[in-house]
Formats: C-alpha cells, structure tokens, sequence
C-alpha cells in the first residue's frame, strides 16, 4: 500500500497460471498426476492414472506441501484463488499481454475467476489450466486469495519485460 510503497493487487489470470506453472506445460507444476503428499484436494479420486490418497475435508497451513519450482506454495489445491479478470468463457477473448480482462461494463454484475482448486475438489480441478469462477460477494470455505506485490517501474505483465 502507500506507505510501503509498493502496489498489491491480485493476480491476472495469465499471471496466476504462468506462476502455477512455473515453467512447466504438465497438466500440473509437479508433473502429468497429483499425489496428496503434493497438495490437498480430495484424494478419494485419483487424476489419470495418479494414486488415490488423503481427503483431509479442510484447509491446512500454508508451506505443508512441497513448493513448485519457483518456490510458491499450495497453487494446486487448499483453496480456490480470486483472480483480478472478470470471467470471459472464450478464451480467444483474453489479453494476449498478461493483463486482467475487464469487459463487463456492470461490475456489480461480473463474475471473477477462480484459479488453483481446493481441499474440497477432485485433483482435476487443480490443474494448473483449470478455470472456475463465481460472483466476488460469494464466500466460501474453499476459496481463498494470493495477493501479489507489482514490480516497481516496470510492466505488470509476466509476458512483457
């Protein structure tokens, strides 16, 4: 904020799954399957041919699963992450620079996305290329948010230096 200096917004969608990812193009940051000993979902269901394992019907603490490559934590499961865009279902419609789509004029009536999956869904809605979204007054026990601090002086976009 203003007296940090720094700007912290949500992350754009682009932003949320190119941090996700991290570098990877696996249907998840840790490989083609999930396991419950990488992140909490509901492990009565398995993901391909992944193993079945834990349902442990919360949240848990951040840092209990191993992070992706680039060192964040639980972007696969816990709980659901707002993202800055407004829905947009076709996704040819999207920015091509990174930046939040935000074409409902009404605000009041756009639904937001929702990124990650939660310790409630089935390990395929915590792939990384998952979409889910919901009306921003809408709270949950499985949604959540990740606030992202901006670079200073330089674009906000992960696409664009």
């Amino acid at each position: 904020g203003p007296a940090s200096g720094r700007t912290y917004t949500l992350p754009s969608e682009a932003q949320w799954e190119y941090a996700c990812r991290a570098g990877t193009s696996t249907p998840f940051a840790f490989g083609e399957t999930l396991t419950t000993d990488l992140a909490n979902y509901d492990g009565n269901h398995a993901f391909a041919n992944g193993p079945k394992g834990a349902y442990r019907q919360e949240t848990t603490a951040v840092r209990t699963f191993p992070a992706n490559a680039w060192g964040l934590y639980d972007m696969h499961g816990n709980v659901w992450e707002w993202c800055l865009d407004q829905y947009q279902e076709d996704i040819q419609r999207l920015p091509v620079d990174g930046s939040a789509w935000q074409g409902e004029e009404d605000a009041e009536k756009a639904t937001r996305l929702l990124r990650g999956g939660s310790w409630f869904d089935f390990p395929g809605y915590c792939r990384s290329a998952c979409r889910a979204h919901s009306h921003p007054d809408d709270a949950d026990v499985d949604v959540g948010l990740r606030v992202v601090c901006l670079p200073q002086g330089r674009s906000t976009s992960p696409l664009v230096p």
